[in-house]
């Protein structure tokens, strides 16, 4: 590690309280890591390394409050694995899948994974859409990802039809939630619901937002949308095909006109 870094803080209360004895000694190995790995790769910058703790593990850790039991859930954008990788290591009941498009942060992910021994977590590199119409996931959650509008249509084609977007968001998320009305009455959203968690064990409030169907009875969205999308893509890749083989076809005819002129 760089010797301008600062060292990682010694484990808060706060951490304390929404971690159990059994699982703190994984999470401070984590935090190590972070410190360490994830500075030296560009993955956590220097300056919040005194803060990781409350911050950053805290704030992903007291999601786990409003996490079903034995539920599956996607991490999409998971970055260094916040919060994905700090539920798993908190909840071990959960089944966590951590999403994201870049190879140096999966290496990273899937390293800790392995370090840690963790067997709930899978680690799968590419887009949140990239899963629409194959996967289905009790939770979809995110920190810090893209406003709300936009997080909704990565997230909700990946939601169950009994389960729910829950986002960790600054305290401006009730203007988001304004902001994204359009989209939520177009995918079929019940009233996102405002959450504010750990007043009694964090130093300061974490806000989430989460989001259901509006009718859990109808078919999930997210198997409309996946298998629309892909067969509109097979089809504008058959007529793409169609339309070069035309063009090479025409070009050859040409070719052949002016030869026997020649």
């Amino acid at each position: 590690m760089n010797a301008d870094t600062p060292p990682l803080p010694s484990t808060p209360e706060s951490v304390r309280g929404v971690c159990s004895s059994e699982r703190l000694p994984l999470m401070e190995q984590y935090a190590q890591l972070l410190a360490t790995e994830a500075v030296v790769r560009g993955l956590i910058g220097p300056r919040e390394v005194p803060r990781l703790w409350d911050r950053h593990i805290a704030n992903s850790a007291i999601l786990t409050t409003v996490l079903p039991a034995d539920s599956t859930i996607c991490d999409i954008g998971s970055g260094a694995g916040l919060p994905g990788l700090v539920v798993a290591i908190a909840r071990p009941d959960l089944r966590v899948t951590l999403v994201e498009p870049l190879l140096r942060r999966t290496t990273f992910l899937d390293e800790v994974v392995d370090t840690l021994g963790l067997t709930n977590v899978e680690v799968v590199r590419g887009r949140a859409d990239a899963l629409h119409g194959t996967r289905a996931f009790d939770v979809v959650t995110s920190r810090a990802v893209a406003p709300l509008q936009r997080l909704l249509g990565w997230s909700m084609p990946l939601v169950s039809a009994h389960g729910a977007l829950i986002a960790l968001k600054g305290s401006s998320i009730a203007e988001e939630i304004e902001t994204a009305r359009p989209v939520l009455k177009t995918f079929g959203c019940a009233e996102p619901e405002v959450l504010e968690l750990g007043a009694d064990v964090l130093e300061s409030i974490t806000h989430a937002v989460r989001v259901s169907w509006a009718d859990p009875s109808a078919l999930p969205l997210q198997l409309i949308t996946g298998a629309a999308g892909k067969k509109s893509s097979r089809a504008r890749s058959k007529k793409s095909s169609q339309r070069r083989a035309r063009v090479s076809t025409t070009r050859g005819a040409g070719d052949n006109r002016k030869s026997s002129r020649g």
